[in-house]
Parts: C-alpha cells; sequence; structure tokens
C-alpha cells in the first residue's frame, strides 16, 4: 500500500514535524513510502527515502530535489522531458499552523486528494485551546475554568494563582509559562503574547494526574492504551519534543477499567463525526475520580505510534475507510433558464 507522508510546514513546529516524519519513517512497515516536504515557503519538494535525515533540511540539500505542484487528484512530479504522478494516500504530518489549523486540509480537499488528518472543522476546534473549550462544553465534557485575554486586554486576573498560562493556537508547550506570583505575570505575558496574540488562562494544578489516550475511527473508534506520561511540573517543550521522536512502546497506565472506560467515553464524545479520517490523541486530567479535557491534539506527535500495539495496521485501516468529499456538479441548468426567459 503507497502512502505520502506529507510533513514541514511555515509554522513554530515546522523542525518537529521534520523529526516526527523521520521518526514515523521507521514505523509504518508494509507501506510503500513517499515524502513530500512543504518548506516555510510553502513550495513542495519530492524527497527520496534515503534523504531522509535532519540534516538535510537545515542544511537545505532539500532545494536540490524536485519540486512538486497540485493537480486534481495528486501531487505531479516534473522532470526535464516527463512528469509522474504522486496520487497515493496523504498523511498529514504538518504540526502547528498549516497542518492543524485547516490550511493543509482544505487544500487536499481543494485538489481532491484523499488523506488521513483533520478536516477543516475539526482543525478549528481543536487547534485554537479557546474554540476547544467552546466545543468541550457544549458536547458535556468537562474542562477547567479559564480566562482569555487579548494583547490590548488589561493583564487583570481573574483566576486564583497560580495559573498557566498558555498561546491559543500553539502545541508542543512553546510559550507556555507557570505564574506562581503577580510580579511574574507580566513576563509570562510578553512571552505568550510573542507567538499569540490571544492567551487561554487556567488554574495550575502541581501533582495533577495526566492522561493520553489516542483514537481513530473505522466502523467504531478504536482505542490505543491509556498511558500517564512521566512528567515533572508539567510537560514543557523539551519533553513533548522528544515525543515526536519516540519510536518504543508506552507501558499502559496502572489505573482502573472504570476510569479507563470513562476516557473512552469522553473520547467517543469528542471524536463525534467531526474527527472522521483522523487519528488523534486528547490529553486529560483526573480530579477527585472526574476526567476533565486538557486538549485535543489532531496530529499527535509521531501519530502516537508507541501508544498503539499494531501501529501500521492502524493506519492501514484508517486508509481503507477514506472518502472524498460529495462531488458537487452543476449543469448550468439555473442560468440557461434565466437566459431563456429574457430571451438572451
Amino acid at each position: 500500500m503507497k502512502l505520502s507522508i506529507l510533513f514541514g510546514g511555515s509554522s513554530f513546529e515546522h523542525e518537529i514535524s521534520i523529526v516526527s516524519a523521520i521518526t514515523l519513517k521507521s514505523k509504518l512497515e508494509g507501506f510503500e513510502l513517499e515524502f513530500i516536504f512543504c518548506d516555510t515557503n510553502h513550495q513542495f519538494y519530492y524527497i527520496d527515502s534515503q534523504n531522509m535525515k535532519s540534516t538535510y533540511f537545515s542544511s537545505k540539500k532539500y532545494k536540490n530535489d524536485n519540486e512538486l505542484f497540485l493537480k486534481i487528484g495528486y501531487f505531479e512530479l516534473k522532470k526535464m522531458f516527463s512528469s509522474t504522478k504522486i496520487d497515493s494516500t496523504v498523511l498529514n504530518l504538518v504540526h502547528g499552523g498549516d497542518g492543524e489549523d485547516g490550511t493543509i486540509s482544505s487544500l487536499l480537499d481543494f485538489y481532491k486528494i484523499k488523506y488521513i488528518g483533520p478536516r477543516t472543522e475539526a482543525s478549528v476546534f481543536s487547534f485554537d485551546k479557546i474554540f476547544t473549550k467552546y466545543l468541550a462544553n457544549s458536547i458535556g465534557v468537562k474542562t477547567l475554568k479559564y480566562q482569555t485575554l487579548n494583547k490590548k486586554d488589561k493583564r487583570v486576573l481573574e483566576i486564583d494563582l497560580p495559573v498557566i498560562l498558555k498561546p491559543s493556537r500553539l502545541g508542543s508547550s512553546i510559550g507556555v509559562s507557570i505564574v506562581k506570583d503577580e510580579s511574574e505575570l507580566d513576563y509570562a505575558l510578553d512571552v505568550a503574547f510573542e507567538f499569540d496574540e490571544n492567551v487561554l488562562i487556567e488554574p495550575f494544578i502541581n501533582g495533577v494526574k495526566e492522561f493520553n489516550l489516542a483514537g481513530y475511527k473505522t466502523d467504531k473508534i478504536n482505542f490505543s492504551i491509556v498511558e500517564e506520561p512521566q512528567k515533572t511540573e508539567f510537560l514543557d517543550f523539551e519533553k513533548k519534543y522528544m515525543d515526536f521522536s519516540r519510536d518504543g512502546s508506552a507501558s499502559e497506565a496502572v489505573i482502573s477499567e472504570a476510569l479507563k472506560q470513562a476516557m473512552r467515553d469522553n473520547f467517543t464524545k469528542i471524536y463525534g463525526e467531526i474527527f472522521n479520517g483522523a487519528l488523534i490523541r486528547c490529553d486529560f486530567f483526573v480530579i477527585d475520580g472526574a476526567v476533565y479535557l486538557n486538549e485535543i491534539n489532531p496530529i499527535p506527535g509521531s501519530m502516537a505510534n508507541y501508544l498503539f500495539e499494531d501501529f501500521s495496521n492502524s493506519i492501514k485501516e484508517l486508509v481503507e475507510t477514506l472518502e472524498l468529499k460529495n462531488e458537487i456538479k452543476s449543469d448550468y441548468s439555473y442560468i440557461n433558464s434565466i437566459t431563456m426567459a429574457k430571451g438572451k
């Protein structure tokens, strides 16, 4: 089975996407893989599998590779006297902006290319942490109380210290700070506002239990194991960055079946129909036995391969269920009827 890994993009997580693609190369046995790199200028390149090394991109050697161009139903690789179709299913592995904000999904839908990844509407509600709160609250999934601040707002806290500040539309813990004293607030906000004009503020609960659960839908939701990630105060950038290169197997959390089921029930509500075609990971808090949604990861690091017993088969199952959007055709009968009525 052929599969094209699309990675890179123009975002603060560009380099993370490269690391993720390199890792995924070794995790998809049984696939004939092709690699499509999107640079920060939004130019696509066909990357030979043997060149999938981090230094190949940091040295800009990829610019010597063949450029790709989008056509209806495929990417086109142009050579001197010929062209080749790259028409296999695309796996969207562009983390952060472009990949998770709906840009790539809209592009692939527009060009009628099948792909694994969140659709545009799913991206809207998962990429922006504030919109994630709206989604969760509307479907009966608990979240921590929160406050939002815009760059132009007065810097007044409505939540008791300590708090955690997060840029609203950024992942991998970039720009995240814990504020334990009011004297630290301005600096933490300055850092967050470097990355986004909107900031999400939540209570910081030291030692809170956190769990990760991934899944995808075929005829039913297929769940991964539940993992309790190891952390210090919170999962900082370095820890999350390492997750993108993980290729081992995670250990299942030692918790009750009832708690696991509660997470699966919440995951099912979140996934719904909106995330069809995607493999996502939900990060949950457990407080006094109750499950709270922390974040939705619409394109998890290295696709959360370490949470699945047979990751290759999971991707194969997902590919086999993908459908293109219904094609809309017009026979111009409305225009023709008006033209006939006017006699023109």
